[in-house]
């Protein structure tokens, strides 16, 4: 059996590979962002001499707390940002597409898929079904399995 298409990224279209090379990338940057901070605190508290000065030449204390606020408003920021982009996909995938509406029939669907009538009627009656494809995408075979 084939891989699934997000384990072949040569069957997904040159677009959505850019578009995940894009996002890993600013994950990565955002996680190495929020950590560096955090690694910096850690070394202070626990006594760094080489951090304890580095503090105390950017202000101390005080200093400290102005760079938390910021830490947290950019943390903040994200979850909005985050929350816009999750309200915006629900909302887009209420309107419904026009070719939703189409309604295809056996033969129309045979074309598409390239097989048989009488293998699609075969493969309705089953509960169970094993689709084989090439390198493309395209399907090889069906196998139905288990009669209901």
């Amino acid at each position: 059996m084939k891989e699934y298409i997000i384990n072949a990224p040569q069957l997904q279209s040159l677009q959505k590979r850019a578009g995940a090379l894009f996002v890993w990338a600013v994950c990565w940057v955002m996680w190495v962002y929020l950590l560096i901070p955090l690694v910096t605190l850690s070394s202070w508290v626990l006594g760094d001499r080489k951090m304890i000065n580095e503090m105390r030449w950017f202000g101390g204390y005080k200093s400290l707390l102005e760079l938390m606020q910021i830490y947290v408003v950019t943390l903040l920021v994200m979850v909005a940002l985050w929350l816009c982009w999750i309200s915006y996909r629900k909302f887009q995938s209420r309107v419904m597409h026009p070719e939703a509406h189409k309604i295809v029939n056996d033969t129309e669907l045979c074309a598409f898929y390239q097989v048989k009538a009488d293998e699609l009627q075969q493969c309705r009656n089953v509960s169970m079904i094993t689709v084989y494809f090439d390198d493309h995408g395209h399907i090889v075979h069906l196998d139905p399995h288990i009669d209901r």
